[in-house]
């Protein structure tokens, strides 16, 4: 099966997956997924499989192929896994679950290789472009960095009290963190390098985004926008030069899930609860395709062009 050169991918609590062409806005494959919802999705860096965080499991699937089976299941978490993402040369795989643990996965070995203890559930995890530290956020709001070389936490940061830590992310350059949480706050840290070469967290703005749960908050590649996708229907598009408001982008008619940036920065998908995942030009702020298919809430996307 030959693959677009664009792949875009959608899961839904209608308990499929699924591909689309992103210009036309036609479903080209489906993946049936019976056992359980899927919250996050996210493409290799080399656009060859397609990893599902599951409950309580991770399947990797190949986007080139038409069978319905995973290629590999990764299991040894106990409950929803929240957040996965891959090493920037694909050689291993990161997770956070809601059963209290950030683990690593080598894509050539069966079996976690590694696993960090956060207690609280795990709501997001990112890398920070270094390749050598994650930053995890969790249902009571706590942030924490864990250093991959001395396997320990290096750092823990708590930006509101026993308010959930929802969504973070980091700029491709290393230099700024944002964390969005349950009240619609993000918080926005400069990153600096400490003496140690451990990362270190300079407090820069607070910004009061939404008035609903902030449910993903995401840097552009051109390190110029935050986007941030909410229960209120909205995503923001926010300049991350003094944090002004640059664009609301408008269309979804129940919560946005998910949002993920184009590798130009140019274009953004959006998944909702209205069971659409949508195409946006930034330069317009304007959707330019919906993709339909999904019967329940679209709940994650990914995208690599």
């Amino acid at each position: 099966m030959s693959q677009p050169s664009v792949i875009l991918a959608t899961a839904s609590y209608d308990h499929t997956i699924r591909f689309w062409e992103a210009e036309t806005g036609r479903c080209y494959r489906t993946i049936q997924y019976p056992d359980s919802h899927v919250n996050r999705l996210e493409i290799t860096p080399d656009k060859r499989y397609l990893a599902a965080a599951c409950n309580p499991h991770i399947r990797l699937f190949d986007v080139n192929s038409n069978s319905p089976q995973p290629v590999m299941t990764y299991d040894s978490h106990t409950n929803n896994v929240m957040a996965v993402g891959f090493q920037c040369d694909g050689k291993w795989m990161y997770s956070g679950s809601e059963d209290g643990t950030v683990k690593i996965w080598d894509l050539r070995a069966p079996g976690c290789q590694k696993e960090y203890e956060s207690v609280a559930a795990v709501n997001t995890v990112v890398l920070h472009p270094n390749q050598t530290e994650l930053i995890s956020g969790d249902q009571n709001g706590n942030i924490r960095v864990w250093d991959l070389r001395a396997n320990s936490c290096s750092c823990e940061l708590v930006p509101e009290v026993d308010t959930a830590v929802r969504s973070l992310t980091v700029m491709w350059d290393g230099t700024m963190v944002v964390a969005a949480n349950n009240r619609g706050t993000c918080y926005v840290w400069r990153l600096l390098r400490g003496k140690q070469t451990m990362t270190e967290f300079e407090p820069l703005h607070k910004l009061q985004a939404h008035n609903g749960h902030i449910l993903k908050c995401l840097l552009s590649p051109a390190n110029k926008y935050l986007a941030t996708a909410s229960s209120d229907k909205t995503v923001k598009i926010w300049n991350v030069d003094g944090f002004k408001l640059e664009k609301v982008l408008t269309g979804h008619q129940r919560w946005v899930w998910d949002c993920v940036f184009s590798v130009d920065g140019e274009f953004l998908v959006t998944a909702s609860s209205d069971m659409t995942a949508r195409l946006w030009s930034m330069p317009a702020g304007k959707e330019v395709k919906v993709y339909q298919g999904h019967h329940k809430a679209t709940v994650c996307c990914a995208l690599h062009d």
